[in-house]
């Protein structure tokens, strides 16, 4: 068996221990790992996402916020109590506990920074003042340092004394009187150099950012320069905290999936798990340009066209080919990015595919009514030469009814190449736009022809 079938066989365990006692669900969940579990509770009801929660220890109800998206840590903490949220709140670090208070009402966040220690709170509420797209924003304060001169047994005591209590990091900054950063030593160098060395013998030149440090900048960083760790400084230099490579990968991912979807001009949230309402208030900008400019290039045609005679159903509706080649291609390149984006990133497995398809192809069915209305209702207003009702009509339905499926288009070929074992991002641009363009204008005709000639 797979790891995939496994890991299918526990999410169908899970939906049906939910029906059944809460010992036999304790006993499901804690042998699947967290990452997962976080996963599989998005899709789930919010009462039954809870039950799972509550079977949870209190590492383990930890990891699963720390890998959840916002949407449903906010539902998870909405209905913790303040002692709860402290218990998870003092195995996560410091970085992670200002991201989960942000989720939580003012007066529970002060609450649970109440029952933690003082400067454990002073820290979180520094570190809550910094803008989240930051440098400061981005690090944790919980760090290891060492002055100069330390020698390298001292430092491997530190580490053992207070590793626990900071970010999981693989080395530690050498400080100078003023705390700035004067050097960088890995675990590998503590670990292969006599403990009677200084750390001054073997550490590197430390790499560090401002605050205020825009966090993808900082991220481009630690990618470019290879490192583990980044430090974070003050104005006067004096290191305050850290930005780990594992943050500066999730902050890239993000970045990447942000700069992908705005390109096509969807929203850059998980687009599968929003509402499909939101999914097209967020996807409709784009497609207003593009009834816009479809509509002008109408206009263009028409004055090519018009020594050619009095009016002609079957020449005037080519003038509108180019809104249904413009939405067509727009929307279906639309829910085949997403689709993409979301196969690479774990977002869409198998078991989901059929609930995306149906809610995607709502969402063009949405957009294409609202494109195609918007269409009938210019064409009755600027054209009156069309004639009847029929023919502007005939037209905003037939660019829906293109619309729509350019929409199930642009999620049916992503989903058969993976089935297949073809990569969906090789057929996902010029391929798949071409397909909606055929599609769409042939569809558009036969929609146009049939309501024109009842």
């Amino acid at each position: 068996m797979s790891d995939q079938e496994k890991l299918q066989g526990q999410k169908e365990s899970l939906l049906e221990s939910l029906a059944g006692t809460g010992a036999a669900l304790a006993a499901l969940v804690a042998e699947v790992h967290n990452a997962d579990l976080a996963e599989w509770m998005q899709d789930l009801p919010e009462g039954d996402a809870w039950r799972v929660f509550e079977s949870l220890d209190i590492d383990s109800r930890a990891e699963v916020l720390e890998h959840a998206e916002d949407a449903l840590s906010g539902q998870l903490v909405e209905r913790l109590t303040p002692h709860q949220l402290k218990d998870v709140v003092e195995t996560l670090p410091a970085d992670e506990v200002v991201d989960l208070l942000a989720l939580a009402d003012a007066q529970t966040a002060e609450q649970v920074l109440a029952f933690v220690d003082d400067e454990r709170a002073r820290g979180l509420r520094e570190l809550a003042a910094h803008a989240p797209d930051t440098a400061g924003g981005l690090m944790t304060t919980e760090v290891i340092a060492v002055p100069q001169g330390t020698r390298i047994g001292d430092a491997i005591k530190l580490i053992r004394t207070e590793g626990e209590e900071a970010e999981e990091g693989q080395g530690l900054f050498v400080l100078d009187g003023g705390r700035r950063p004067i050097g960088y030593v890995s675990d590998r160098m503590l670990l292969t150099h006599s403990i009677h060395s200084t750390v001054d013998e073997m550490m590197v030149e430390p790499i560090s950012v401002g605050l205020e440090v825009d966090q993808e900048e900082a991220a481009t960083q630690i990618e470019h320069y290879g490192l583990t760790e980044l430090g974070v400084v003050d104005a006067a230099g004096a290191l305050v905290g850290i930005i780990s490579a594992d943050d500066a990968l999730e902050v890239l991912e993000e970045e990447a999936s942000e700069d992908i979807l705005k390109i096509v001009g969807a929203s850059p949230v998980h687009q599968t798990r929003l509402p499909v309402l939101k999914r097209v208030m967020g996807r409709l900008p784009l497609q207003g340009v593009t009834v816009a400019g479809g509509l002008a290039t109408a206009a263009i045609i028409d004055l090519a066209l018009r020594d050619a005679g009095e009016f002609s159903p079957d020449v005037d509706l080519l003038r509108f080919v180019p809104i249904v080649i413009g939405l067509a291609g727009n929307v279906g390149i639309q829910s085949s990015t997403i689709l993409v984006r979301a196969f690479a990133t774990g977002e869409v497995e198998p078991d989901r595919e059929a609930s995306v398809l149906a809610t995607e192809t709502l969402a063009g069915l949405l957009i294409g009514l609202i494109c195609g209305s918007a269409s009938w209702a210019v064409i009755s207003v600027t054209e009156p030469a069309t004639g009847a009702t029929a023919f502007p009509l005939a037209v905003g339905a037939a660019i829906a009814a293109a619309v729509t499926f350019a929409a199930l288009l642009g999620c049916l070929i992503p989903m058969g190449c993976r089935r297949v074992g073809i990569d969906p991002a090789v057929v996902a641009g010029p391929f798949l736009i071409t397909i909606s363009d055929i599609s769409g204008t042939a569809l558009y005709l036969v929609v146009a022809h049939l309501m024109l000639e009842r």
